[in-house]
């Protein structure tokens, strides 16, 4: 080994201009390179008493001074930097570099090879030859064999250096990518979560593709987000509470406790639903909003299921370590959550829809049915008025036929209300009508020529749950009432003013007479009263009236009144 000290020398030794080379030959081993680049590449692999510049040209000593000192700081940087030849050689690599290439140390080597051949993703698939070539800088990315991702920025060095050395930064972005991938495959999954066919949709039932999704969506919580311990809870926006669909590794009186969708006195989930924000509950015992879910919860996160910018429900997990959940976590539930609500919206739109086509069909099959069945109870009721005291047994035959036609009637009735019931509609859809419990099983009897009338009053009292039936003629509504059984009696009466037999004056007397004191409501057009029958009807008692044409709510409001007002006694 030579005890000569060891001198780097930037330039040309054998130049004749090179002062002092013969001297600096003898007394030195000489290391030349022939550019600053080299310089920091060599002054990093072996060590040197000192640098001579032989040139000025070549690289004047504040410029490489400065270099010494961007490389010692790019040394402590945490991103890669490496300096390549025109070959796409490392001439010089920082200490991070060096670290990703391992073995390789990346001195010497192509830039890739050092690195492992990692797969090129673009968006610049050729960036060194669009940074040399183009004068501009490229982008793109690379992955390894081991799953690592790196983001490479490639830049020449036009004032310094032969032509075509290349700058270039890398950073490892594997982190991010992973989020990446993860949160498009949270987004796959919740679009898969009720991605099915419609054959095969129309082979299931409601509770089978409820219990579908349920199961899909702890399959995705559990592989994907890894959590085990879950709530669900859908908003019943009308009552304001938020109604359980799945609880797993809660506590039962947790899972069945009634919330609402408040800031105060029902927990977090409440909280998360009156306000639509999600919240990072890290440590239970100190957070007063956190209520009981599951044994030992230290830590949750809860998230609100938001569609089309309206808070449907709230997604909560909870965990037995305190601080268990992240931003990142929060993030990934959140996109999951976004999924999810569309997929329980066309969940509720499949059970609506379904109830829909079950009730307007039944609501079909029942206006069909309704005065074809008034004339048989008509019919029958004329025949009877025939029969009675003379025939029993044809009496008795005509009776079971009134009973017969009115069953038929019912099954319809409960059928469509096991099929559709009142309360599928599609969220935030306003009510039909208010509920009106007052009418429910009332039985009315309704009296007008008009068919659209008798029609009409069917549709609009029957979704009340009233009993109704019809007559043309006020002679074939005392026929009905003088031969109601008595579970048919009836609770009012709705007829016209002017019916072709009688007025409604009349109707009343006549309805006195045989003792029945059920209210009477007569419809009269406005400024239509032939033969004073409003003022008659008024001084014999009527208090109820519609004036025709009327909205659904005054013939609801009427008939409510009518039928909630005390009847006054009989007379002896």
């Amino acid at each position: 080994m030579s005890d000569k000290p060891k001198v780097l020398l930037v330039g040309d030794l054998q130049d004749p201009a090179t002062p002092f080379a013969g001297a600096l030959s003898e007394r030195c081993d000489v290391v030349e390179v022939d550019c600053p680049q080299r310089a920091l590449a060599t002054l990093a692999s072996d060590a040197f008493a000192g640098v001579f510049v032989t040139s000025p040209h070549l690289c004047d000593g504040p410029r490489l001074s400065r270099l010494l000192q961007n490389e010692r700081m790019l040394e402590q940087i945490p991103d890669g930097v490496a300096l390549l030849d025109v070959d796409n050689n490392v001439v010089w690599s920082n200490a991070q570099f060096r670290q990703w290439c391992g073995e390789n140390e990346g001195a010497g080597a192509n830039f890739y090879t050092a690195l492992g051949s990692p797969e090129i993703l673009g968006p610049d698939y050729c960036p060194f030859h669009t940074a040399k070539n183009a004068g501009a800088a490229s982008n793109t990315t690379l992955r390894t064999e081991a799953g690592r991702y790196f983001h490479v920025h490639a830049a020449g060095l036009r004032d310094e250096g032969p032509a075509g050395t290349l700058i270039v930064t890398v950073r490892d972005i594997t982190k991010e990518m992973m989020q990446q991938q993860k949160l498009a495959a949270i987004h796959r999954a919740g679009i898969e979560l009720t991605d099915m066919t419609p054959s095969e949709l129309a082979q299931m039932t409601m509770e089978e593709r409820i219990e579908l999704l349920k199961s899909n969506i702890l399959h995705y919580t559990k592989d994907l987000l890894h959590f085990d311990v879950v709530e669900i809870r859908l908003l019943d926006r009308n009552a304001g509470q938020l109604m359980p669909l799945l609880s797993v590794g809660f506590k039962p009186e947790a899972a069945t406790r009634e919330l609402y969708a408040r800031p105060q006195n029902n927990g977090v989930t409440g909280f998360v639903a009156s306000t639509g924000k999600s919240y990072l509950c890290e440590d239970t015992s100190e957070d007063p909003l956190y209520l009981e879910g599951s044994q030992g919860a230290k830590s949750s996160l809860t998230v609100p299921l938001v569609f089309h910018e309206q808070v449907i429900g709230t997604f909560n997990v909870e965990s037995s370590e305190p601080r268990a959940f992240t931003e990142s976590d929060m993030q990934f539930l959140e996109v999951f959550c976004r999924d999810l609500a569309a997929a329980l919206n066309t969940l509720e739109l499949l059970v609506t829809e379904h109830h829909l086509v079950a009730r307007e069909s039944v609501e079909a099959i029942h206006s069909a049915v309704a005065l074809p069945v008034d004339d048989i109870l008509n019919d029958a009721v004329s025949v009877m008025e025939q029969y009675i005291g003379h025939e029993p047994e044809v009496v008795e035959r005509l009776q079971r036929i009134l009973r017969h036609a009115r069953d038929i009637k019912q099954v319809i009735h409960r059928v469509g209300q096991q099929l559709a019931p009142g309360q599928a509609r599609p969220a935030g859809a306003p009510e039909e009508t208010s509920p009106r419990p007052a009418l429910l099983g009332r039985r009315i009897l309704v009296a007008d020529s008009d068919d659209t009338v008798r029609e009409a009053a069917h549709t609009l009292l029957e979704k009340c749950g009233c009993v109704v039936e019809a007559v043309r003629t006020g002679a074939e509504l005392i026929y009905m009432v003088r031969n109601a059984s008595a579970d048919a009696v009836y609770d009012a009466f709705i007829a016209d003013i002017k019916l072709v037999d009688m007025s409604g004056h009349e109707l009343h007397c006549k309805l006195k007479e045989l003792g029945d004191l059920a209210p009477l409501i007569l419809m009269t057009g406005y400024g239509y009263d032939p033969g004073h029958t409003i003022v008659k009807c008024r001084q014999a008692g009527l208090k109820e009236y519609l004036y025709k044409p009327f909205r659904l709510e005054q013939l609801l409001d009427t008939v409510e009144r009518a039928v909630s007002a005390e009847r006054p006694l009989a007379q002896a």
